[in-house]
Formats: structure tokens, sequence, C-alpha cells
């Protein structure tokens, strides 16, 4: 499994990229975000490797927030890479978290290949999962955020609303975590 490259950038579209890794060019397909945030010749992706009957694929993010997104899209019945791909393109990830904790279906079927019924879907598979995006953002956070979160659903409060808390706070230990998180949730 590849999940990730470092090299040199041999040719670049808006979809794909070729990638020169030590002498092995590899085509790695990747969101508008992506394509536009790559500024040098040299990249660093964090890639999803996807092994079909018919043929092996790379996608690539520059984010890994980005590549969880993309991952756990793909999961969902009925969301092939193309679509989730589509969605990448569309919205960040933390704007499309938005988009998912708003319950936003019409914000869903803006994305390209995305009907009304994938749309309603995508919301109902990714309620809570915001909160594994947040903590994807840096190493020492991401496991304070992780804490909190499971210290705030032992006093019995949704993930949904966790993560929106959570999404709000500055704080980069566990028990300021929770602190400002609780301080947030009372206004709920």
């Amino acid at each position: 499994m590849i999940v990730g490259l470092k090299g040199r950038v041999e040719y670049k579209e808006p979809s794909c990229i070729h990638m020169d890794v030590n002498g092995v060019v590899y085509e790695v397909f990747v969101s508008l975000h992506t394509y536009s945030s790559i500024a040098g010749d040299e990249v660093r992706l964090f890639t999803s490797h996807i092994i079909r009957e018919d043929a092996q694929v790379l996608f690539g993010f520059l984010d890994m927030a980005e590549k969880k997104l993309f991952e756990r899209l793909i999961k969902i019945n009925g969301v092939g890479p193309k679509v989730a791909m589509a969605i990448c393109s569309t919205y960040t990830p933390n704007r499309f978290l938005e988009i998912i904790n708003n319950k936003d279906i019409n914000g869903v079927k803006k994305v390209p290949g995305i009907g009304p019924k994938s749309a309603g879907r995508i919301l109902v598979e990714l309620n809570g999962f915001d909160a594994e995006i947040l903590s994807s953002n840096d190493g020492t956070k991401s496991q304070a955020v992780d804490e909190a979160t499971q210290a705030l659903e032992a006093l019995g409060f949704k993930k949904e609303k966790i993560a929106k808390a959570l999404s709000g706070c500055k704080a980069e230990d566990t028990s300021t975590l929770v602190k400002e998180a609780l301080r947030f949730l009372q206004t709920i």
C-alpha cells in the first residue's frame, strides 16, 4: 500500500499530476484544492492507493484532513472515488464538515454527481465524523482532542455537539479543551 509520495512534478493538470519519485513516474489524481496549492516542482503528498480488479489508482492530498475525508467518503455505499474527489474539489474538509453539521442537503447536492438520494445518505453516514477530521490537524492536539471527546462522551454529550464545541476551542491540552468545550456546550 502506497501511503505517501515525495518527488518532483513532471506534469500537472487540474485532475492529476505525474510525479517522478527516484526515477519512477506515478500518475496521481488530485482535488482542485490540492492542484492549486502545489507551488513548486518538489511536492510531498499523502496518498490513498485504490486497488481494483482492473486498475491500481493513486489519489493524492497535501492535507491529511482531506485524505481522511476522501477515505471516509469512499466507504459510503454509492460514493466512489470520483464522487469523493468531486466533494474534495468543491469544498475544503472544514467547510464540508460545516455542511454536514448543519445538515445542509442543498450544500451536498451542489457537488457534481450527487443527487438528493446520495446527498441524504452522505449526511446520515457522516454524522459525527468531524471529530476525526479535527484530530488530524496536528499530532499533539490530535491526542488532546481525542481524549477531550472521550471525556465529553462519558459525560453524556452527543458526538455532533462535542465536535462543534471542540472546533471552536483554542486550547492545546485535554483539560483546558474540556473546560472550553463545556462552556460552549452550556450555551447550546
